[in-house]
Formats: structure tokens, sequence, C-alpha cells
């Protein structure tokens, strides 16, 4: 009997083989898309593996695409693209339904997109953008929790009870309760990516479908992948399943869930070819059209909890028990997906390869099964293409992944997640290459410096570049509060450094000539190196002191070397009102808005280029920061940049209460919060905040207080006032709560409040104008986008990351 059984499947198989030849033969016209004879023979054991795969039912065909070094080198199809109700022919552009492959190619793209842009962060809670995600105690789980399914959320939404609409399933994903602690264990969940669908849509302000649409797929060229296929498109869809009611699913979601969604969903609901995949694929192996390549080597290397035993990247796969499609054979440092429906889709940058398997193996009962499918084209495509890893990119993989051979025998990796490398750091594992040291001839090096220029290990940049053979410190620079960081006063002296015994120049003083270097002091120096942490204000001094150096430096041709550091608030809002042109000052060095969202690295950039400054400079950017980093996700110390800046919350608030505290208020000078607290002797402040708090300004509220100064306006007397308190950094406009205040302040007390001392930061006689004529300050703030909208391009011409 058994050996019937195996003549009875021998003898079904060779038909299945002989019908599926016939049918190639009827669409020779179609295969002649295909690859090249020569290149297809490469791959003849994917046609073997195809054609059994086929002929054993396990799929009712497919379509395997192989691309390497930049070329599609192999595509064919398989099979039938429908068997039931009628047969037709699978062809390489038949349009498959994606399924899980949508939580990667529509949403994880467009999550980073936005984290690109700073408008979404890894580490904030989702609740922070959605706030009724924060029901039944998920408000802690982060954005980064949910895209390597470390939330501990369920595996999906029930569907036991009958519901209907993406209304309702909103809800169901806001009110959901968590099955584990966040970040303790990996749970693969539909639900993690259904709600990073709708935080697209919240912080985007369009569907998901359109934003990914508009922002991915149309720059890509992916003409035939959408959500909700278009009727024309029916012909060339594979089909799937039978649905509830007996009708086959074609062009219509399979996934349940996303079908009860309306068809959108940020865990299925794609549609695709092969082509237009390759097309993904090629451009996260090299281009930079979408997302740029930090943020595709942040998405794809490990991203989970540092003693998790398997590897997820943001929103990838990198070895998981659903890895499958990665093979035995290619590296740990390449990343992919797979879809329910039978597809998938692996991306190895170390061989600069990818491999599209598009099947409907659900088709048309759901009996069909890939799983060993997907192994064995992974290692036929290794084989046949002959890659390797050698020694070297073995190496450059442990940095990357945190992957080694006596670590996966345990299935574990550490990760490091969030550290940064300022330029100094980078300066010295370029071993110091960009100050041409000379052991004959030392390069005699100005630093202008002061306490936060430490490297990684806590040595300060004074002493890294004073023990370095080849080059000479000769001269140190102190800015404001001087090298120490810790005077708050004009009259700041020059000394000599304990360490090094080099000479400090003050470069700070109550005339302009005191806050430049001399051509006495620059005369036997061979280039300048400049290494201070900004942050992010217009009217901080320290950008002014690196404009002056440029000028210095161009006059008496010197190079200057930019050491790049965070822009601790973020490098990505561009907010508040520009300087009027003409009105350069100490605290208003170009045309900058009071938030510019730039690093140092690139407002030298900007300065030298737009002010036609033309010193030879060079900035050594730093590695691993992007845009919407906040000084916390660095992993670096906090130091205070100046005596007054305690806290990063001190530094996000700065740009609004610094702008306006020129004025006749107190803005916690000789307090133990500067710049949370705003008040002065003739301030009720009951009144105040209840005015304040009836703004609904965005990212604060306000309590009243009391308080008593010890130094600089009003020092040893009683202020009335308010303690701001930072509830949201993302959603707060910094320069506009200043002018809320200082509006406020004008409102409440005429006779008191010297509005028009706002000049002397602000810079921007318009907005004075306004504020002092009573116009409403969110009518003011939005007079600025105009100007900013103008700045944008301009700044865009110099950003480093």
């Amino acid at each position: 009997m058994l050996k019937s059984l195996k003549v009875i499947r021998r003898c079904r198989k060779i038909l299945c083989l002989l019908v599926l030849s016939l049918a190639a033969i009827g669409q020779l016209h179609l295969l002649a898309q295909n690859s090249t004879p020569a290149k297809q023979s490469r791959f003849a054991a994917i046609d073997v593996i195809m054609e059994e795969a086929v002929a054993e039912g396990n799929i009712p065909g497919g379509v395997v695409l192989i691309g390497h070094d930049g070329k599609v080198v192999y595509r064919k199809a398989y099979g039938w693209r429908s068997i039931e109700p009628t047969r037709e022919v699978m062809t390489p552009d038949t349009i498959f339904d994606l399924a899980s492959l949508t939580k990667c190619i529509a949403t994880t793209s467009s999550v980073m997109k936005l984290v690109q842009e700073g408008r979404i962060r890894l580490n904030a809670p989702v609740a922070s953008y959605l706030p009724e995600f924060a029901q039944n105690g998920k408000g802690d789980i982060t954005v980064r929790e949910l895209l390597t399914h470390f939330s501990g959320l369920r595996p999906d939404l029930d569907l036991k009870e009958p519901w209907q609409g993406r209304y309702m399933a909103y809800n169901m994903a806001m009110q959901e309760k968590p099955a584990f602690p966040a970040g303790t264990r990996f749970v693969y969940s539909d639900i993690n990516f259904e709600t990073l669908g709708f935080l697209v849509e919240k912080v985007s302000g369009m569907p998901l479908n359109d934003y990914a649409q508009t922002n991915i797929f149309a720059p890509l060229g992916m003409n035939e992948t959408r959500y909700l296929p278009p009727s024309e498109w029916s012909s060339r869809i594979a089909p799937t399943q039978y649905d509830e009611q007996g009708k086959m699913l074609r062009g219509i979601v399979h996934d349940p869930t996303a079908r009860r969604m309306d068809g959108v969903a940020g865990h299925a609901g794609l549609f695709s070819t092969a082509d237009d995949l390759a097309k993904f694929a090629q451009e996260l192996l090299g281009g930079d059209r979408v997302l740029s390549r930090l943020i595709v080597e942040k998405m794809s290397t490990p991203q989970q909890p540092a003693t998790a035993p398997t590897l997820r990247g943001l929103g990838w796969d990198i070895d998981s028990p659903f890895a499958t499609n990665r093979g035995e054979l290619l590296p740990v440092g390449s990343y992919g997906h797979t879809g329910f429906t039978g597809t998938s889709l692996w991306i190895d940058p170390v061989t600069n390869t990818y491999i599209i398997i598009l099947t409907n193996a659900v088709h048309p009962n759901g009996h069909g099964s890939v799983v060993s499918l997907r192994t064995r084209i992974a290692n036929a495509v290794t084989a046949s293409l002959e890659l390797t890893v050698s020694e070297k990119e073995k190496l450059r993989l442990a940095r990357i992944t945190g992957y080694n051979e006596s670590i996966m025998a345990e299935r574990r990796v550490t990760v490091r997640n969030g550290e940064v490398k300022t330029g100094i750091d980078v300066l010295e594992d370029h071993g110091f290459s960009e100050l041409h040291p000379n052991p004959s001839h030392p390069i005699r090096i100005g630093l202008v410096t002061n306490q936060t220029a430490l490297d990684s290990h806590g040595q300060r940049t004074a002493d890294a570049l004073a023990h370095t053979l080849g080059l000479q410190l000769a001269a140190i620079f102190s800015p404001e509060h001087g090298v120490a960081g810790a005077l708050d006063t004009t009259e700041i002296g020059n000394s000599k450094d304990a360490a090094t015994g080099v000479p400090i120049y003050s470069v700070y003083g109550d005339t302009d000539a005191k806050r430049r270097p001399s051509e006495t002091q620059l005369a036997g120096l061979d280039a300048i190196v400049y290494d201070i942490q900004d942050i992010g204000a217009r009217f901080y001094t320290y950008e002014s002191t690196l404009g002056y150096f440029l000028e210095a430096a161009a006059k008496s041709g010197k190079e200057v070397v930019v050491l790049d550091r965070p822009n601790p608030i973020g490098g990505f809002a561009v907010q508040g009102p520009i300087a009027d042109a003409g009105r350069e000052a100490f605290v208003s060095y170009w045309k900058t808005p009071v938030r510019h969202g730039m690093t140092v690295g690139e407002l030298a950039r900007m300065f030298n280029g737009e002010r036609a400054i033309g010193a030879k400079l060079t900035v050594v950017p730093m590695e691993g920061w992007m845009r919407g980093d906040w000084y916390d996700s660095t992993g670096m110390v906090w130091i205070d940049p100046s005596p007054n800046i305690r806290s990063l919350t001190e530094a996000t608030l700065y740009p609004g209460i610094g702008m306006i505290e020129g004025s006749n208020i107190s803005v916690g000078r000789g307090t133990g919060t500067p710049f949370e607290l705003l008040g002065a002797p003739w301030v009720d402040p009951a009144a105040l905040a209840q005015y304040l708090n009836e703004r609904a300004i965005n990212g604060v509220r306000f309590i009243p207080l009391h308080f008593t100064p010890n130094a600089s306006i009003y020092a040893n007397q009683k202020c009335g006032g308010v303690n701001i308190i930072l509830t949201d950094r993302e959603a707060l406009d910094a320069p506009e709560l200043g002018l809320e205040i200082a509006s406020a302040l004008h409102h409440l007390y005429p006779g008191q409040y010297k509005v028009t001392a706002l000049d002397g930061l602000m810079r921007n006689k318009a907005s004075l104008d306004a504020l002092t004529d009573g116009q409403d300050p969110r009518r003011i703030a939005e007079d600025w986008q105009d100007a900013l909208e103008v700045f944008k391009p301009i700044r865009a011409r110099y950003l480093l990351y």
C-alpha cells in the first residue's frame, strides 16, 4: 500500500511538472521579461526548488527576484497565479497581497521618515503622541518597543465579537491591556503596528496610505504598490482565499483584522509586485531618496533589549524564529521580513544582495506552506552567487550588530543603543588626521574651548591635543563664563592652564575687541580647533564666538577645525523670529531664528558660506547622532554648558525664556532652577498663572509661587511669579512661549513691565511692534512662518545629518 502511494505521488509530481512545462511554453513572451538565459543557468537550483514547491502543492505559484551589486540578476515566475475559480498562469508582474511585509515597507518606513524629521522620538512613550494609549498601564510603552515587538501587547485584536471600521480598531488598540511588562519578552504583535499606523496618522496629519504613498512609494517610483488597489489591477492580482461569504479575495486584503479596518492598517493591507519591492530593497542598500543611511542602519541593526535572545531591528527581523528567509548561510547583519500569505523579502548589506519571494501560498484553501521554501532559496542564492563573508566584514558586523560567534551560541547579543561619538571622539578614532600631525614640525594648535569639551572617556580635548605626537597645543581661548564655565561676569582675564601650562586667553568682555582673538594671539598658530557644547539658541554667545574666530582665521590664513557636538534640544525644530538684517551683535551673529535646529558644525558651515567669510573650514562630524535626538538619547553625560543651564529641561525652555530675559523680569537666575521660574516683585502669582493656563500653551503648564533670587535682577527681593512645568517638549514652541509670557505681562502690568526691552535678544522689530500694540501672540508667531520658510532651504544646504 505504501509503495503504491509513493508511485501515485511520483506520478502526480511528474504530471504537475509536465503541465508547468506546457504552460511555460505557452508563456514564452512573458518569460522573455526574466533574466538572460546565461544568468538563469546560475540559478538552476532555484528553478528546481520552486517547481517542486508547485508540484507538491505547497504553493500554487510564485515570483522570485534576486538583486546583487545594484542589478537584478534573476527574475522569474512559476506555476499558477490562480487555481480557483479559474486557472491563470503566474507572470513576473503579478501583484501580491504582501500581508505582514506591510509592517516594514509601509509602516516602519513611514515611522522612520518621521523619526528622521524629528517628529517622532524612538524612546518617547507612545502616549506622548496618542494620549489615549496610556490606558490600562500602557503609559510607559515606547515607540521603540512597538517597533521591536517588546511592548508586551497581545498578538492581535479580538475578532470574536463583531466590529467594523478603523475607529473601532483605534479604540480597541488604545484600550488594550498588556499581557506582559514592556521590555521583558518578544511577542510578535499586530497590535504594535496597528498602533504605529495610527501614530503616523496623528503625527503627520495624513491617512497612513496617503502618507506612505506620498513619502515612500512615489519618490521611489513604486507605481504598483498601494493599499486598496484599484479595480483595473484586478486581473494581475494573485487571489488568496475565500472569505466568510464564500467569495474569493482578490484585491481585498487577506488579513481579517485589516479587512475590518477597511483595508488600511499598519500591520497588513499593502499590495505590490516583485519589481517594486526590488526598487525598495535597492534604496535600502544604497540610496538616500527616502531615508538617510544613518536611519537605515539604525532600523536594520539590533534594537531590542540587550538581554533578549531574539535579534530585532526597528520593524525588521534580524535573527528570530520568524527569520526563515535568511537561510542558513547569509550573515547576521542582514535583515528582512515575511508575510502570512507567502511573501518575503531579505536584504543583505554585507554582500549587497536582496531576495524577494512572492507567493500566494494561502490560495485557495489556506493549506500551503513556504517556511522551508524560503530557507532553501536563500541557501541556493548564497551558493549560486558564491557569497562569502570575509573576516574583515565579520569584524564590521560585530561592531554594527554586537554579533560574534560565541555570543550567538547563546542566542544573545549586547546592544548599544543611543551612543553618539562627538567630533573629538571621531578625531581620536582618525588618529587626528584632520589636523595633519607632523612629528618633525608639530602643528601649533589654538583651542577654543570650555568645560564641555570632553571625549567619551572623560578626557579633556585640551589634554588629548596636548599629548598627541605631531601636535602642539599652543594656546587656549575661553568664551563667556570662562574655560571652566563657572564665571558669570564680564571681568574674565587671561590665565594659564594648570594641567598643560598652556596660556589661556579670554575672548569675552564688555567690548567687541575683548570678544575677538587678537592678531598677536593668532600669529604663532597653524590651526584653530573649536570644541564647545552649544545650546541651540541664537543668542547663546558661543555661536558668535565661533563666527568671530572664523573671521579672524580667514584674515590670518589659519585653518579652523570644528569638532561637532549635538544640539541638545534636537536638530529638527526651526522656531521663532529671525533676527533683522543689519542688526548683527554678540547675541545675534547672523539672520538666524531663535531656535535654529543646527549643530555648531552646521552653524560654522552656514556662517562661513552665507556671510562670505571664506575661512578654510573643516568640520569633524559626529557619528550616531540623528536630527531628532535630544541630549538624553545620546548616551552622553550632561555637563552644564553655562552656570544657569543645569538640565535639559532648562535648555528646552531657554529659547523662549531666554529670549525675554532682557526685560525687567527675573527668569530664576540666583535660584536652584533658572529658566524654570519667572516673575517680579510686582507680579501676582495666581493672576499670572491663571492667565497663562487659560491660554492653553502647548507643552507647558504654570504653577503660581513666590521666590527670592540671590543674584541678578531683583536679588534678595521676594518675587511673585510662576513655575513653568514642561509637560510635552515635542509640542512646545519655546519662542512662542516667551512671546506668550511677555504678552501676558504687558497685558496684566502695562505700567510696570518694560516690553520694549525685549528687543535686545529678540531682535525683530515687527514682532516687538505687534506685541506692543497688543496683537495676539499666536498671530505674531504665525507671521514668523513666512521668514522661516525662506530660511529653511538656506539651512538645508549646510546640514550634515
